[in-house]
């Protein structure tokens, strides 16, 4: 499988029929097995990350947004990964230099795999979401939740 960028359809039937595909998909809470109806009528069951995966992909395009697929074991180039992780490169190289990120040299240039970039990714959400949940429980120990009740002073 190769990389493969999807555009969401212009304006008209199309799109239409992916924001109603949305918004169903969005309230399907069944819980049981997706099936995936075959042009000739043959019914494949789809395994929960396949359908969470065609959710996601039909609610991105139906915001009028590119979906790019690609494989979990792509190589990308420290730009990709870069600009993936919304940093710049030069920050990205000091983490790769620090080991937050495995990389291999190929020659002179760093590649990281795309499963690695992603784990990163998740990791340092992760992190971000305690370090802000310790804050929040920190102010209000202080008292500082109480401080924002107050009404704002007149001027």
């Amino acid at each position: 499988m190769q990389d493969q960028t999807l555009l969401p359809p212009d304006a008209g039937k199309e799109q239409n029929l992916l924001g109603a595909l949305a918004k169903q998909l969005a309230n399907d809470q069944q819980g049981g097995h997706a099936l995936l109806l075959g042009p000739d009528g043959s019914e494949l069951e789809l395994p929960d990350p396949v359908f969470q995966a065609l959710r996601d992909v039909v609610s991105a395009m139906s915001r009028g947004l590119a979906i790019t697929v690609a494989p979990h074991n792509t190589m990308l180039t420290t730009q990709e990964a870069a600009d993936l992780l919304g940093v710049s490169r030069p920050t990205l190289i000091k983490r790769l230099e620090a080991g937050e990120i495995p990389y291999a040299l190929h020659g002179r240039h760093r590649k990281m795999r795309l499963k690695d970039i992603v784990a990163y990714q998740h990791r340092t959400w992760q992190e971000r979401e305690e370090a802000l949940d310790e804050m929040a429980a920190a102010g209000q120990e202080a008292g500082f939740h109480e401080d924002t009740l107050l009404p704002l002073p007149q001027e």
